[in-house]
């Protein structure tokens, strides 16, 4: 069955649904952990946002630049804050456990800026 907006539809029942068929879209995209966190809050809080880039053909594309994005921002906020506090190779030669906690703790912060900032925002 169709109208005149050329959209076609099925009965189901006594119902008519829209056969709509959503854009292909580059799925070959492999997300990571970042993106799949992100695609992941999207869908549970901003289904408007996701509903939109899904039929846009647009949702891994999304997730795979927030993926890159967070990857740099986690890499740079380690380099940093390992950098202001002094926790280096040095360190670790010296007192590995000391640095093994410095860097788990500096990682966590990292991590946490990273989701507030990117991932779930």
């Amino acid at each position: 069955m169709s109208n005149k907006n050329s959209i076609s539809y099925r009965n189901v029942g006594d119902y008519l649904i829209p056969n709509i068929v959503l854009p292909p879209e580059e799925t070959s995209v492999r997300l990571g952990k970042w993106g799949m966190l992100h695609k992941d809050y999207l869908l549970k809080n901003k289904k408007v946002l996701f509903t939109t880039l899904l039929t846009q053909g647009k949702l891994y594309q999304h997730c795979a630049e927030i993926e890159n994005q967070a990857q740099q921002m986690f890499g740079t906020l380690v380099e940093q804050m390992k950098e202001t506090e002094g926790v280096s190779e040095q360190l670790k030669e010296e007192n590995q456990m000391e640095w093994v906690f410095r860097m788990k703790n500096i990682e966590a912060r990292a991590r946490e800026i990273t989701y507030n900032e990117l991932i779930f925002n």
